[in-house]
Order: C-alpha cells, then sequence, then structure tokens
C-alpha cells in the first residue's frame, strides 16, 4: 500500500509538471501569435484628412501594441457614390476572406467606413469587437451601436472657425466655402447651413459645393477684398472628380487671393492660416489606447471616450506674413509655427560671443586713445612748464649774474671811449699818425662786436626759443661763458685752466643761448661752490675733446667741498637744492635741455669737488 501511494505521488507530480509544461509551451505560442486589425479607408488611402488619422493611429499601434500585429487594410471605393446596391459583392468578399479566421479587431476610420461598417455589422463579423474612429459624433448612428463597438470621436466647433476669421481678420465681410459633392459633403453642407445664420448680420457666405473645382478656383482667384475662405474638404467635387491628398488644397492655395482656415489639422502645413483645429496626434493616441485595451480583453463598449474638442489655436507663420496678419490679432493660448528663426535665434551665442568681443576691443582703443591724449597732453605741458622753468631760469640767472654782465658790456664800451680819444689824438698832431688812427679804429670795431654779441647772447637768453638750432662750436660758447663770469672768477680769487679740442672745428647742432645757458648755469654753480667754502686753492677747470662715437665731450670741474655720495644723483631733481636761498630747478632743466638736444648730463665726484660732464652729438 505504501510503495503503490508512493507510485501514485510520482505519477501525480510528474502529471503536473507535464501539464505546466504543454501549458507554458501554449501560452509561449498564443503570445507569439499576431493579432490581426482589419482597417477600413473612407474611399481611399490617401483621401484626407482620414489618411492622416490613419498614420497616426498605425504609429501608435506599433509604438503601444505589447503583441506583434498583423494589419490588414481596404478601402471603401464604393463609398464615394453612396450606392449601397454596389457594396454587397465588397461585403461578400470580406466575409470569404475572413471566414476560417476572423480578424481581432475592425478599425473604421471616418464618416463614409463607420455608415458601411454600421450598416453591415449583421453580415460582417458579428462578435469582432470595432472601433469606429476618426469622424464627428453627428456622423454615428447610435442606435446601430453594438456591445462590441466603441467610438472614438471629434466635436466640432464650426462656429468658433468663423469666429477666429473674425478676430485674426476683423475687416472681413466675405467667407467662401469650399467643399465636394460627395454623400459625407453634401451631409455637412446642410450642417454648415444650420450653423452660420447667427454671422448673417456681419458675413456674407458663398457656397461651392456644386460647382467643378476647375470654376471654384476661377472665383476664388477673383473674391471681392476683406473676403477669407473655409475649406471644408474637397474629395469628389460636383463634376464627380476625385482629389487625393494635398492636391485641391494646393491647387486653391496657389490662385487664392484671400487666406485659408479650415476645422482639421490634417490640412494644416503650408497652405492653412491656423486657429482651432481638431488633433491628429491626438486622436491616434486615443483610438490606439482604445485598440490596445480591447486587444487584452476589455469589452469595447466599456471603452468610453469622450468625444475631443479643439485643440489649442495653432498658427503658420509663412501664411501670417503672407497676409500681412498682425499676431495681436490671434487667440489667447495661440501657438505659431514654422517662424523662419532670425539671426538672433539661429546664432545668438556666436552674436553675443563677437558683440563681446567687439565691445572689449572697442573699450580697450578707446583706453588706449583716452591714454595716448592724457599722455600727449601731459607731454605738451610738461614741455610747457619746462620752456617757463628754463625761460624763469635764465631770468634768474641772469639777474643773479647781471653786475657781472654789466662789467663785461663795461669793458667794450671802455676800449671804444679809450681807442677813440687816442684816435683824436694821433688825429690831432701837427702830422696825423695815420697808420696810428687806423690801428685804433680796428680796435673800436672789435669793442663794438664784442658787445653786439654780449648783448645778442642776453637778448637770446631771455627769448623762449625752441627751434634756432644750428651748429655750433663748443670751444667759442666756452670761451663766452668765461667773458661772461669773468668778473665773478676773478671776485672770488678762481684760477682758471681750459683745455679745449683742437684740429677739425668742434660743431655741434644746438640752440645757442640754451646750451650757453647750461654751461653758465654749471660755471656759476663751481663759483658759488668755491666762494662758500674756505677751499684753497680754488680752481676752475673747462675741457672740451672728442668722445668715443660721433660725440663731443665737455666737463665743468671745481675744487669746492662737493657733496655727499647719497646725493649724488638728486641734484638733478626738481627742488632739490643745497644752496640757502636756492630754487632747485637749475640742474634739472639743464638736463631737460641736453636730452633734448640728443645728449647726457652726468656728475661725478673726485678727492676734490664735483666734475659735471655734457655729451652732445656732433654736426655732421
Amino acid at each position: 500500500m505504501a510503495i503503490s501511494g508512493y507510485i501514485r505521488r510520482i505519477c501525480a507530480t510528474t502529471g503536473l509538471v507535464v501539464f505546466l509544461a504543454v501549458s507554458l509551451g501554449c501560452s509561449g505560442g498564443l503570445a507569439a501569435e499576431p493579432k490581426r486589425v482589419l482597417v477600413l479607408h473612407s474611399f481611399g488611402r490617401d483621401f484626407k484628412p482620414w489618411s492622416e488619422y490613419a498614420k497616426a493611429i498605425r504609429t501608435e499601434l506599433d509604438r503601444h501594441s505589447p503583441w506583434p500585429l498583423d494589419i490588414i487594410e481596404f478601402s471603401l471605393v464604393t463609398a464615394r457614390a453612396g450606392d449601397a446596391k454596389s457594396e454587397e459583392p465588397f461585403v461578400d468578399y470580406l466575409h470569404a476572406l475572413f471566414t476560417q479566421r476572423p480578424p481581432d479587431l475592425i478599425v473604421s476610420i471616418g464618416a463614409p467606413a463607420a455608415v458601411f461598417v454600421q450598416q453591415h455589422r449583421p453580415q460582417l463579423f458579428t462578435t469582432t469587437p470595432m472601433v469606429i474612429a476618426a469622424l464627428e459624433q453627428r456622423r454615428i448612428q447610435r442606435s446601430s451601436l453594438t456591445e462590441n463597438d466603441t467610438v472614438v470621436a471629434v466635436a466640432a466647433d464650426f462656429p468658433a472657425i468663423i469666429e477666429n476669421i473674425l478676430r485674426v481678420l476683423p475687416d472681413t465681410k466675405t467667407v467662401a466655402v469650399v467643399m465636394g459633392d460627395s454623400p459625407n459633403e453634401r451631409f455637412w453642407l446642410e450642417e454648415l447651413r444650420k450653423e452660420f445664420p447667427p454671422f448673417a448680420d456681419r458675413l456674407s457666405f458663398i457656397w461651392y459645393n456644386d460647382q467643378p473645382f476647375a470654376d471654384i478656383l476661377k472665383h476664388v482667384a477673383a473674391l471681392p477684398p476683406h473676403s477669407a475662405i473655409f475649406f471644408f474638404l474637397m474629395n469628389i467635387d460636383a463634376a464627380g472628380v476625385v482629389y487625393e491628398g494635398d492636391t485641391a488644397l494646393q491647387r486653391l492655395s496657389a490662385v487664392a487671393n484671400a487666406p485659408i482656415f479650415t476645422h482639421d489639422s490634417a490640412y494644416f502645413g503650408r497652405e492653412i492660416v491656423g486657429g482651432p483645429m481638431h488633433s491628429v496626434s491626438n486622436l491616434g493616441r486615443l483610438t490606439a489606447a482604445a485598440a490596445v485595451r480591447i486587444l487584452a480583453g476589455e469589452k469595447a463598449s466599456d471603452v468610453r471616450i469622450p468625444a475631443s474638442t479643439f485643440a489649442a489655436p495653432i498658427f503658420d507663420w509663412r501664411e501670417m506674413q503672407r497676409w500681412g496678419i498682425s499676431e495681436k490679432n490671434l487667440l489667447s493660448g495661440s501657438e505659431i509655427l514654422f517662424r523662419n528663426p532670425t539671426a538672433w535665434e539661429q546664432y545668438r551665442w556666436q552674436i553675443a560671443l563677437i558683440f563681446s568681443v567687439i565691445f572689449i576691443q572697442a573699450a580697450l582703443i578707446a583706453g588706449l586713445l583716452y591714454e595716448h591724449r592724457r599722455r600727449r597732453l601731459a607731454e605738451g605741458e610738461s614741455f610747457r612748464r619746462m620752456t617757463e622753468l628754463a625761460h624763469l631760469n635764465r631770468v634768474a640767472t641772469a639777474g643773479e649774474l647781471s653786475a657781472s654782465i654789466a662789467h663785461e658790456v663795461k669793458q667794450p664800451l671802455a676800449a671804444v671811449i679809450a681807442h677813440s680819444g687816442a684816435a683824436r689824438r694821433w688825429l690831432a698832431g701837427e702830422t696825423p699818425n695815420l697808420q696810428e688812427v687806423l690801428a685804433s679804429l680796428k680796435k673800436i670795431e672789435f669793442a663794438g662786436q664784442r658787445a653786439g654779441e654780449i648783448v645778442e647772447n642776453l637778448r637770446s637768453m631771455f627769448r623762449k626759443e625752441t627751434n634756432g638750432r644750428r651748429p655750433l662750436d663748443i670751444n667759442k660758447l666756452v670761451g663766452n661763458v668765461l667773458a661772461i663770469t669773468g668778473h665773478e672768477i676773478e671776485k672770488n680769487s678762481i684760477s682758471v685752466k681750459t683745455s679745449l679740442f683742437s684740429g677739425v672745428e668742434p660743431l655741434v647742432m644746438g640752440d645757442q643761448a640754451q646750451l650757453e645757458q647750461v654751461l653758465l648755469n654749471l660755471v656759476v654753480n663751481a663759483i658759488e661752490a668755491m666762494s662758500s667754502s674756505n677751499s684753497n686753492p680754488r680752481v676752475l677747470e673747462l675741457k672740451t675733446a672728442p668722445k668715443t662715437g660721433n660725440e663731443i665731450l665737455v666737463s665743468v670741474a671745481d675744487t669746492g667741498p662737493g657733496i655727499g655720495a647719497e646725493n649724488l644723483e638728486k641734484i638733478f631733481d626738481a627742488y632739490y637744492t643745497t644752496k640757502a636761498h636756492g630754487m632747485g630747478m637749475g640742474l634739472s632743466i639743464c638736463r631737460s635741455i641736453i636730452e633734448s638736444h640728443g645728449g647726457r648730463l652726468w656728475v661725478s665726484q673726485g678727492d676734490r669737488g664735483l666734475t659735471f660732464y655734457v655729451s652732445l652729438p656732433r654736426s655732421n
């Protein structure tokens, strides 16, 4: 008994394992089997607006379906004429095609397809669930709906289209309604005629449903001013001509003299101005979601989806520009698409960077120009002040040496008087000595020339001359300075030693008055340094000699007390002085004058006193 019970338990366990394996295998096979979806198109696959809804639905089904899909599509060509008898062979064909394996779901797209499937529901797959999609809710035959049907519809507000036209184009007086003459379009003709009377006091409507499309094109090309076009549908015109895709709308836009509006975004993208419209993408998502729920086993009648209203207004920027429509006239919350980006919108960061660089460069250039101007003004002011100070220094120096100058002028004048007296005496004799008279006259002439030179040098010293440069003999300048200061040298018991450059005439290019001022200042400083101390002997030594390169060197040495090594270079600073009543400008001005002549001025201290050196370029 125990063994038989054990065997039974083993068999039961084995059977359970086999059952689970078979069940998993079967369920795996079922999961891999595709769902069959029958799609019925109104008129054909390329008729707008339904073709755009079909694309959106298919895209969303492929994206969200957890199963592979076998989508089978058919077009209801017979619905174009609305002939019920011509549909019977097509119904028989579908019945025969799906007898062995009916579809898992039927999706009808558009009102003509919905009318067809509802009329023939008893003959076509009575138990197959169906989604009636992409139609306006007024086209649904609700009395014919079964528990296996669900509807994904839209609710159109056609007066809102007219209100949008009046808002965008307030001066509109005429609205031309473009639509075809198929059974579906004739239904909507009556509906629109019922909804537009409230606008009769503001607008006149032109209806083109009963005209061939070729005639419609002629009329819209000559609409009166302040007109707008409402494009509803143009599938089949009054002459029976079929228009697929965008053919009719493109031809209409090419000749129309008024902007075009519509109620469905399936037409939006080039020819339509815009406004509130049905959203193709939104209805595609809703239809695909309902289909997936039904394929998953949910009862079709339990899948209830409210009719979709118009989406937020959208407008085509290109058409707004074409018809001169201002953005301020658009409905609140409107979105403008296809706007051509401005250069700023396309290259914002690049433009900002370029302008930043330009701004920085402009600021730098402005700063440099400002600083350059300030420097030039400062240099001009400095030069002017230096000239003023040099002039003041010359005046001060001339004042201090006025006694010496007066003495120097007296000498040639006294010589003139003496020689004139001598010449008169030689002429007054019994026998005039003409040789002696001629000699006296020559001495008078020389003395007069000397007096004239002294006066001219004095005048030049007091003039502010900056451009009177000419070749000068440096030895003669030294001689002139010694002549001017001779009285002070003699008065202070100073002996003078000179060692002047001989051979080729030592010429330098310069202003005589300024260079004489420099040498005069250096000699006067040396005289004052030796006279203010008990230095003995008092020797003033002046030398001129060629220097390495194309220069001439002048040195002025004294045997005064000198100056401390720490203050040696300070003596050239403005306002620095070792004199009790000095201004401290003399040597500073001297250095400026020499440097303006392209030379150098420096000082050295020996065992006794100071030696100043002036280096000047030779005149070629």
